[in-house]
């Protein structure tokens, strides 16, 4: 019988000062769709988007500096870089770019065989958009 995993959801929570112009960027240019939202006091205000399946990864400096050389031309990234799985990394990052996001790197093949491009986004978020170019095993 095979345990199940006791933690049920990954949930990145991000304060961002322009919070209209994160929920557009977010949920509208990157397609996000909103799960929930909520109102409170003194105008606090939170929105929920689904960004599909959740993983963690986490890398030593060694790996971080190399996935920095083959995605960002050796450019650092940020402590924390969020990335995102999409259908097609060249027309998402010009959506992007186009939604507001500074471009880092251009999309490029990466030796494990995904199309990765690097962004800064709102609320201070560096962002990796990915494309698998072979099926996952």
């Amino acid at each position: 019988m095979e345990t199940p995993n006791p933690v049920r959801q990954l949930r990145l929570v991000v304060e961002a000062e322009d919070y209209d112009a994160a929920l557009t960027f977010y949920r509208d240019v990157l397609g996000l769709p909103e799960q929930e939202s909520y109102q409170g006091d003194g105008d606090a205000r939170v929105t929920i988007l689904d960004a599909g399946r959740a993983t963690l990864e986490l890398s030593n400096p060694a790996q971080v500096r190399m996935i920095d050389r083959v995605e960002a031309d050796g450019q650092p990234s940020l402590k924390v870089r969020v990335a995102f799985e999409v259908d097609d990394a060249t027309a998402r990052t010009q959506q992007a770019v186009a939604g507001g996001a500074e471009l880092v790197a251009e999309p490029r093949e990466t030796p494990w065989r995904s199309l990765n491009s690097r962004l800064n986004g709102p609320a201070g978020l560096q962002l990796t958009l990915f494309q698998e170019l072979d099926e996952l095993r």
